[in-house]
C-alpha cells in the first residue's frame, strides 16, 4: 500500500464523531458539501436506486426548524423549558444537513435491506468525506425525526426522515469513548 493510502486509512481509523457543542464555524460551505455527497453516491447501490438524499437546512429556516422542534416537545408532553430547549436543536453546529431515505418496496432483485444498507454507506461515506476535509460531524435524531410535521417538512412521499447531521469545525480533535476491538466484529465462519 503506498503512503497516501495508508494516511487516509490512517485519517479514517480517527474519525469519531464530534457532537453539536465541540462544533464551531465555519462549516463546509455549498462546494465541500457537494464533494461529501459525492462520496456518499460512491456506496454500494444495487439496481442504482440512490435511496438517500441530503437536505441542507439553509440559515435563514433555522428559526422555522426551531418552531417545528418546539411543537414536536409539546406534542410528545414536554413542558415550556424542555420544548424550548429541544428547539434550541436546530442550531446544532454551523451546517445542518437533513438525511432522507427513499426505499423502493416490491424490488425482488433489490430488497428492502440492500436499499437501507446503500443509505447507510452514503451516510457513512458523507461523514467519512466530511472528516477528511478536516470538520467534525455527528448523525443525530431522536423522537422527532418521527414527528409527522417533522417529517411533512423534509419528506416527500415514500420518504424517511433519518435525521440530521451537526458539521462545523471541531474544537477538540475527535477522541474515542473505548478501545475498538475489531474481533468483536470479525471473525471466521
Amino acid at each position: 500500500m503506498n503512503d497516501a493510502r495508508i494516511d487516509v486509512l490512517q485519517h479514517l481509523l480517527r474519525r469519531y464523531s464530534v457532537g453539536p457543542k465541540h462544533l464551531v464555524e465555519p462549516g463546509p460551505d455549498d462546494a465541500q458539501l457537494r464533494e461529501a455527497a459525492r462520496a456518499a453516491l460512491r456506496a454500494p447501490d444495487h439496481g442504482h436506486l440512490t435511496p438517500f438524499r441530503f437536505a441542507v437546512v439553509p440559515p435563514h429556516r433555522r428559526t422555522e426548524l426551531a418552531r417545528l422542534f418546539e411543537a414536536a416537545a409539546r406534542r410528545h408532553g414536554h413542558g415550556a423549558a424542555e420544548s424550548a430547549a429541544e428547539g434550541q436543536r436546530a442550531w446544532n453546529g454551523p451546517v445542518l444537513v437533513a438525511v432522507i431515505v427513499r426505499i423502493v418496496p416490491g424490488r425482488p432483485e433489490v430488497p428492502e435491506h440492500e436499499q437501507w444498507l446503500s443509505a447507510g454507506g452514503a451516510l457513512t461515506n458523507f461523514l467519512n468525506a466530511l472528516h477528511l476535509m478536516g470538520f467534525g460531524a455527528k448523525m443525530l435524531s431522536g423522537r422527532k425525526a418521527g414527528d409527522p410535521d417533522v417529517v411533512r417538512a423534509f419528506c416527500g412521499p415514500g420518504e424517511t426522515l433519518a435525521g440530521w447531521i451537526a458539521v462545523g469545525t471541531p474544537t477538540a480533535a475527535p477522541k474515542a469513548r473505548h478501545d475498538d476491538d475489531p474481533a468483536q466484529v470479525i471473525g471466521p465462519w
